[in-house]
């Protein structure tokens, strides 16, 4: 019998990576100093950790930080952004220059209503029928012109509404849900 040592070494079947060399010398020296960094890092933000507790809690110092006082437009910006609110501040904000979007003459008779968000409707009311049909055939490009200032998709349909009755007056001698004397014929 023969032990394993005595016999000369076989070359293996599969190629194996490469040995990857010890880091030595420099290299050493800069693992080292990498090592040493994190650690103070480490001990530094514990410290600074336990002198905020002793102080009775954070508090802002000489730089810039999330805690300090930002003006109004900035801290609104924020907030919108953090609640995911860009689409539909977008939408308002052009609710508010319907105007200049649409034209004068086209806003002195249509107005827009409300937007559905899921849906991406925009929902605008006209003063007359002839207008609610102009809109209509207007809207294509509408759709078109709200999407290049808002981005793309953010309106895919614009609801186009007529003229409303006048609003239904309910006096003390009606029953509830009645739609007055109709209601009771055939």
């Amino acid at each position: 019998m023969t032990d394993g040592m005595d016999q000369p070494a076989r070359p293996s079947a599969a190629p194996g990576p490469s040995p990857v060399p010890e880091p030595s010398g420099v290299d050493l020296a800069r693992v080292a100093l990498r090592a040493a960094k994190e650690q103070a890092r480490a001990r530094g933000a514990a410290a600074q950790q336990k002198k905020q507790a002793r102080r009775g809690g954070l508090r802002s110092g000489a730089r810039a930080d999330g805690r300090d006082p930002l003006p109004l437009g900035a801290a609104i910006n924020r907030l919108i952004t953090e609640r995911g609110w860009e689409t539909p501040a977008a939408v308002g904000g052009v609710m508010g220059r319907w105007p200049q979007m649409v034209g004068p003459e086209v806003a002195q008779h249509c107005e827009p209503q409300r937007y559905d968000e899921d849906a991406r409707v925009l929902t605008v009311r006209c003063d007359s029928t002839a207008w609610a049909t102009q809109l209509r055939l207007l809207a294509p490009q509408l759709v078109a012109r709200l999407n290049a200032d808002l981005g793309q998709g953010t309106v895919k349909l614009i609801k186009v509404l007529g003229p409303g009755g006048p609003p239904r007056r309910y006096g003390s001698l009606r029953s509830p849900g009645s739609t007055g004397p109709g209601d009771t014929y055939g």
